[in-house]
C-alpha cells in the first residue's frame, strides 16, 4: 500500500489509484487523475476533519478518533477486499502536508489491522 497526493504525477508503478477523499480534490481534472476507485465514505466525518484542521498538534488525538470511526465503518471491508485483490494500491489524498492527514492515518490503520489478522 503506497500513498501519493492527487496533484502528483499517476505513474504505472501507483497500480490501482484509490482516492479516499470525501471531496473530489480542486482543480483536479477527472481523466488525468487516473482514480480507479472513489472510497469517499472512508475519508474521516466531516466534524472530526473540521475539527482536526490539519493542526499537527492535534494528529494523535485524531488518529485515535479516526481509528475509532474505522472501526465502524463498512468501508473498511470494501478497502481490505482491494487490498487483497490487488498486487499494488495507492492512497490517493490531496491534503498538502504528506505527514499529517488522514490517508496516513488510514494507511496505520489497516496495516496494524492486517497485522491482527
Amino acid at each position: 500500500m503506497k500513498l501519493k497526493r492527487t496533484y502528483e504525477p499517476p505513474s504505472p508503478g501507483d497500480g490501482y489509484r484509490v482516492l479516499v477523499d470525501r471531496l473530489w480534490p480542486r482543480g483536479l481534472v477527472r481523466q488525468d487523475a487516473r482514480i480507479d476507485r472513489w472510497l469517499k465514505e472512508i475519508a474521516p466525518s466531516p466534524a472530526l476533519r473540521t475539527w482536526f484542521g490539519h493542526d499537527p498538534e492535534k494528529w494523535a488525538d485524531f488518529r485515535r478518533r479516526y481509528f475509532t470511526e474505522l472501526a465502524a465503518n463498512p468501508a473498511v471491508g470494501e478497502l481490505r477486499e482491494i487490498l487483497h485483490t490487488r498486487r499494488t494500491v495507492t492512497l490517493v489524498y490531496a491534503a498538502r502536508d504528506k505527514d499529517h492527514n488522514h490517508a496516513v492515518a488510514l494507511k496505520m490503520f489497516m496495516e496494524r489491522a492486517s497485522a491482527r489478522s
